[in-house]
């Protein structure tokens, strides 16, 4: 499976399939929350956090590839990302894009 970010795919002619997407809420444990927290106060990267969008964007992009191959797609091309915070210490990752197949 190939994946973009661009809507074409040099050299390829491509058909439509349509719209896929992947989505996850993740969250990390209180006690990686609490010294997150504290974190704050001195600044700097919040490499708990960091680490939490890396496996939530990883998921996201997971299930966006099998619902694509579940449709037959060869590739998904223009691949967006969206996050928004459910509540403290939890996230929402949306993956989402058009799944092709090559002519």
């Amino acid at each position: 499976m190939i994946l973009v970010n661009t809507n074409y795919i040099a050299g390829k002619e491509l058909e439509m399939l349509g719209m896929v997407k992947g989505s996850v809420v993740w969250s990390k444990n209180i006690g990686k929350d609490i010294l997150s927290g504290l974190k704050t106060v001195v600044g700097g990267e919040i490499k708990g956090y960091t680490e939490m969008m890396n496996e939530a964007r990883a998921i996201s992009t997971k299930r966006m590839a099998d619902e694509a191959e579940t449709m037959g797609a060869d590739a998904i091309v223009n691949i967006r990302y969206a996050t928004s915070s459910i509540m403290n210490g939890t996230s929402e990752v949306i993956c989402y894009g058009t799944a092709v197949k090559f002519k």
